[in-house]
């Protein structure tokens, strides 16, 4: 059993900055993949960010410059440090990981809950 929790979501105004952190815990034998999704009402979720176990990083075109991922392997934990927060940023945003366990040897694609980020003009 994984679980994924997200925290550091909450509304915001144009311009302003907040830090989301997605902790995963449960039967883990190591992470691959961690990543930040998001979905606004109405269309399909989409990538933000990635990033490696190794710390390579990949990032949507429209946060480019604003986003950082980052992660802290020791506490099986992914960032997202967002600035210069815009309203269409707006969204349900979702943990990823790809959680390596044990019992037996298996790669499981986990997802947290989401938290609500909202950005007012």
């Amino acid at each position: 059993q994984v679980q994924l929790v997200e925290s550091g979501g909450g509304l915001v105004q144009a311009g302003g900055s907040l830090r989301l952190s997605c902790a995963a815990s449960g039967s883990i034998f190591s992470i691959n993949a961690m990543g930040w999704y998001r979905q606004a009402p109405g269309k399909q979720r989409e990538l933000v960010a990635t990033i490696t176990r190794g710390g390579s990083t990949n990032y949507a075109d429209s946060v480019k410059g604003r986003f950082t991922i980052s992660r802290d392997n020791a506490k099986n934990t992914v960032y997202l440090q967002m600035n210069s927060l815009k309203p269409e940023d707006t969204a349900v945003y979702y943990c990823y990981a790809g959680v390596v366990v044990a019992t037996p040897v298996r790669l499981v694609d986990s997802w947290g809950q989401g938290t609500q980020v909202t950005v007012s003009s």
